[in-house]
């Protein structure tokens, strides 16, 4: 696993670890009524699955919209 994708899983479980504890020790729910720790959850689910699945749907938009990666901007970067 190189240092890309093990930064994703981190991330990704840092947030989802986060979100437990703030339900565990502050109250905070999913459930109780619109709140915006769903979009925590998703953010911080993604984090860790493209982190151990290798596939992102935004690489993918950024990619379809013309931005490279960065393996090759760096590649195509004169000054590198």
């Amino acid at each position: 696993m190189n240092t890309e994708r093990l930064i994703r899983v981190i991330a990704g479980s840092f947030i989802l670890i986060s979100l437990l504890l703030a339900h565990v020790y502050n109250g905070a729910s999913l459930t109780a009524g619109p709140t915006w720790l769903w979009f925590t959850a998703f953010v911080g689910a993604n984090l860790l699955q493209s982190g151990l699945t290798r596939w992102c749907l935004m690489e993918k938009i950024l990619l379809a919209l013309g931005v490279k990666s960065g393996c090759a901007a760096m590649r195509t970067d004169p000054g590198k």
